[in-house]
């Protein structure tokens, strides 16, 4: 008897796992639920990447579905360059207004500065004494000076009048131009604004004139010529002539 449960025992596995028994209900909720977590992971991680990489919204979708148009296009673009192409000549003829205001400014600021020096220093030679004023009008200083423009001339009359307590001198003054053109000589009268050939003057000590003229590019200034007529008097007072420097 013992023999024969020794071999039938030797029949039987060395192991024996016993399991609970877990109802099909149970195992279904666990895979819906595991299911559940797995979209749930996979949602929230899709949302973390949309927004970190910026994907444009459902508005921006609508926008780049609708048909491009490249005429429409180049249209704005044009429009855009016009834009600002106007703006920037707008400020470029801002700038360049502003740049020939000051380019006036500066002239007149050097004719004023020149002038001033030019009074100052024949009022320091007269408070010296080394300038002697005769009685009457006289010609201090007459120049004539070639611009740095082609064909444009300057020139400058300094006249004085000495004497105990003089009078204004009333007259005008008259220039001639002296040039040389097509290898011919010819002399040009100097007129003002006015159009007028005499320039009017009127001062009791000191006076003095600054003005330019204009010749053809081919004409060549020699010499400059003035004449000092005073009032109702028809035969000059006063005649200089000099030369371009």
């Amino acid at each position: 008897m013992s023999k024969r449960f020794k071999t039938s025992s030797g029949l039987l596995p060395e192991r024996v796992v016993i399991r609970p028994y877990v109802p099909w209900r149970a195992r279904l909720l666990t895979i819906v639920l595991v299911c559940l977590l797995i979209l749930m992971l996979s949602w929230g991680m899709y949302e973390t990447g949309r927004r970190t990489a910026g994907i444009i919204d459902a508005g921006s979708l609508t926008k780049l579905s609708e048909p491009y148009h490249v005429a429409t296009c180049l249209q704005k673009k044009r429009t855009q360059l016009c834009t600002q192409l106007a703006e920037l000549t707008r400020q470029f003829q801002i700038v360049q207004t502003t740049n020939e205001d000051l380019t006036k400014q500066t002239r007149s600021l050097s004719k004023e500065n020149n002038r001033l020096k030019e009074e100052l220093d024949f009022f320091e030679h007269v408070m010296s004494g080394n300038t002697k004023i005769d009685n009457g009008i006289s010609i201090h200083q007459f120049s004539l000076k070639k611009d740095a423009k082609s064909g444009v001339y300057r020139y400058s009359v300094s006249m004085v009048q000495g004497g105990q307590r003089p009078q204004d001198f009333k007259g005008s003054l008259k220039f001639f131009v002296n040039l040389r053109q097509n290898d011919q000589r010819k002399t040009v009268s100097l007129t003002n604004k006015e159009a007028e050939q005499s320039f009017s003057i009127s001062f009791k000590f000191y006076h003095r004139i600054e003005e330019s003229f204009k010749v053809p590019p081919d004409a060549i200034v020699e010499s400059m010529k003035v004449q000092v007529f005073e009032q109702n008097d028809a035969q000059a007072k006063l005649t200089q002539t000099v030369e371009p420097t």
